[in-house]
């Protein structure tokens, strides 16, 4: 990068992109090890979800602002 572009940049937007790449590198190292995890298992990571299988939906959908149809 150009030294008279970083002069610009306020801090604000300097903490904001290095708290992006920790959310991103963290994102990659949970998905590494929970890929490792259910490999160890003999799973499939995501599971898949089972025929007939009840939806994840219940009493507190109202709190994540969804309705019951």
């Amino acid at each position: 990068m150009n030294s008279e572009n970083d002069a610009r940049r306020s801090l604000r937007d300097i903490e904001m992109e290095v708290l992006a790449e920790g959310r991103e590198w963290t994102r990659q190292r949970l998905e590494t090890k929970l890929q490792e995890e259910a490999d160890r298992h003999g799973g499939v990571f995501p599971p898949k979800r089972k025929q007939g299988a009840a939806s994840a939906e219940g009493a507190d959908a109202p709190a994540r602002g969804q309705r019951r149809r």
